[in-house]
């Protein structure tokens, strides 16, 4: 009840009755509350900031992209360095880069605090274009291991800056479509990749293209980031007024300017307060909470066993007698259709309702495969219930549990420690990814497909839980609203 009575500008200004009717800006649509009454609400032009968002999803595109590399290229790979038939060789390939991600997504917060938005996408792009050199490059596993290490820090940083960037130059009516484009851009990332690894079985040394590839995307976002803008929330938070007020002129429109600011002060009292945000203050007291929130939902999105099946995918249509490079185009086309459904829906049903029905969807495809495993069924059946249950996965993670929380952690948290918050979220999911890249081929040896998968299926369900209860409804709210329903006064 109490945030009914906030007035709240969210980057937007408002318009009488009288002067809507009699024309529109040629930048604002009209709005609808959620009691169904029309209101006249004239929005800044979403196409300001669409191509400085567009610049910052090379990010997460490279993120897609180094995920998937090692998919089709894996068996190459380890012919070519020569630890052919070492499961554990193989799973550090894959978890070792996961691993230089969590050192980079460790340090993410205090360099995006610290340098801004910009130049912390630029870091990244750096050791990325240095160990995509390296891994092309090697004669030994070792190289390879130190290649996929340095890649991995540029992955730690790049998204949650890259969830940060998007929610803080969005307009908020456009704040969830936009912030699945972070999660559309990682689909076509992965779709790249499968599609210029398929030549690599059969190609000699194909894999070495695939390395050199990555590196372009990682230049272009080196360079076009020098000409986008900056977060005015960043540099409203170093004090810088004059920058602030230019970017959000150049964001959203000379005639929204007064209420961007309006908005940012808000929440921030402006000057150097984002550096005594203290590692601490996110592990107790009233920040907890939020905290909890993100590192578990973060927890369970990855040990919901998605990105097994990113990793592994080729392994498990080989078992199925499918053929594996058909197989992965599938599963990236599957995994980018319900993203764009997702981009639909987000500010329309809300991500609440997205995530409630994603890992339920997860938990009932993850039933299919146990039964698959279980041999109940003739051979025929069984295949098509192991692909189908396997897609069937990949599209309820794009609905929901794939694009949500990294959009609903940037929401929920106060923009003083955003950042930092973000990093310790992101971190849970690194540590959790690197075990299940590192472990899934030795678990499901040890324990078979049908308890592995019934395990994944039970978390999935946990996630369940844990949303309805925990996580709160963003849609429609300004962050001030949102910030007061999880943040206690002090």
């Amino acid at each position: 009840m109490r945030g009914r009575h906030i007035e709240t500008f969210s980057m937007y200004k408002r318009a009488s009755s009288k002067d809507h009717i009699n024309g529109v800006d040629r930048d604002g649509i009209l709005g609808q509350s959620q009691s169904g009454v029309w209101k006249d609400v004239a929005y800044p032009s979403w196409k300001r900031p669409l191509p400085h968002i567009l610049v910052a999803c090379l990010s997460s595109f490279l993120f897609g992209y180094h995920l998937g590399v090692v998919n089709d290229t894996l068996e190459s790979i380890s012919l070519d360095l020569g630890f052919s038939g070492s499961t554990m060789a193989e799973g550090l390939v894959v978890s070792t880069c996961l691993g230089g991600a969590f050192i980079g997504c460790v340090f993410s917060g205090w360099i995006s605090d610290g340098l801004g938005r910009r130049r912390a996408f630029q870091l990244c792009a750096l050791p990325m274009i240095i160990g995509a050199s390296m891994s092309a490059t090697t004669s030994g596993l070792e190289g390879m291991l130190l290649g996929r290490f340095f890649v991995g820090t540029g992955m730690g940083l790049g998204p949650p800056v890259a969830a940060l960037y998007v929610s803080e130059v969005s307009p908020a009516f456009v704040r969830g479509t936009y912030g699945s484009f972070t999660q559309i851009a990682t689909c076509l990332g992965l779709m790249a990749s499968l599609f210029i690894g398929a030549p690599a079985k059969n190609v000699h040394g194909w894999w070495r293209v695939c390395f050199w590839v990555s590196a372009i995307p990682a230049a272009l976002l080196a360079l076009l980031m020098e000409f986008s803008a900056e977060s005015p929330t960043w540099l409203y938070k170093r004090g810088r007024i004059a920058q602030t007020e230019a970017e959000l002129e150049r964001l959203f429109g000379a005639p929204h300017v007064k209420s961007g600011m309006t908005e940012l002060s808000k929440s921030d009292r402006g000057g150097d307060d984002v550096d005594v945000v203290k590692f601490s203050e996110l592990l107790y007291g009233r920040h907890f909470r939020v905290v909890l929130i993100g590192s578990v939902l973060f927890a369970l999105q990855q040990l919901s066993g998605i990105n097994a099946v990113f990793y592994f995918s080729s392994t498990v249509f080989k078992s199925a007698g499918v053929p594996s490079d058909i197989g992965n185009i599938c599963v990236g086309v599957v995994n980018i259709s319900g993203s764009i459904v997702a981009m639909i829906l987000m500010d329309r049903l809300g991500r609440k309702l997205l995530l409630l029905g994603s890992f339920f969807g997860m938990a009932v495809a993850m039933g299919f495969q146990v039964i698959a495993a279980s041999d109940i069924l003739s051979g025929s059946a069984n295949l098509y219930l192991s692909v189908g249950g396997m897609l069937l996965f990949v599209l309820n993670f794009s609905l929901g549990a794939g694009p949500v929380p990294g959009l609903l952690l940037s929401e929920i948290f106060p923009s003083r420690i955003r950042a930092k918050a973000m990093a310790v979220c992101m971190a849970v999911h690194w540590v959790i990814n690197f075990f299940v890249g590192l472990l899934f081929l030795q678990l499901l040896e040890l324990m078979g497909p049908q308890i592995l998968y019934s395990i994944f299926a039970m978390f999935c369900l946990t996630a369940v839980v844990f949303v309805k209860k925990n996580v709160v409804e963003t849609k429609g709210k300004s962050l001030q609203e949102i910030e007061m329903a999880l943040i206690p006064a002090d």
